[in-house]
């Protein structure tokens, strides 16, 4: 996961060697980090760093949606671009069956029973898949879950 330093070092080797691509990228994500310092009022750490990286992630995915309803192939292109970049210095996805794993895993430790314990659950499940799983599918997996350990 890279540091914000490391993303300045890089946007300043692609000014050098004149990759818009990563460039224009780059530009959005550090904004996307300044601002948030200035919401802080201090520097943000290397998980506001990855929260940036996926924000701006969802934004270009938020994009390629619009951009598919519109039929503007030039903006699905650029948005798919961006992404494919902003994905490499994104920690790896859990897949589906490495989430249900875990779920399984923490319903036994915190002993939920049911839909009753979902905000327990769900508080470590985020504490352990913080940016490699998306709030949504993992809320759902562990909705699944608990209904089946019920019946």
């Amino acid at each position: 996961m890279p540091t914000k330093a490391e993303l300045e070092t890089q946007l300043k080797e692609a000014m050098r060697s004149g990759d818009e691509l990563r460039k224009r990228t780059l530009r959005m994500v550090l904004a996307a980090i300044k601002l948030d310092e200035v919401d802080q009022r201090g520097a943000i750490d290397e998980a506001g760093v990855l929260k940036a990286l996926q924000k701006e992630a969802k934004g270009r995915r938020e994009t390629i949606e619009d951009a598919q309803k519109a039929k503007r192939q030039d903006l699905i292109d650029a948005a798919e671009a961006e992404l494919a970049l902003l994905e490499t210095y994104l920690p790896q996805p859990l897949s589906e069956s490495e989430i249900e794993r875990l779920a399984n895993q923490v319903i036994k430790e915190t002993g939920a029973a049911g839909a009753e314990d979902l905000g327990k659950v769900m508080g470590r499940m985020m504490a352990q898949t913080a940016g490699r799983a998306d709030g949504s599918q993992v809320s759902r997996i562990v909705r699944r879950l608990l209904s089946e350990s019920k019946d």
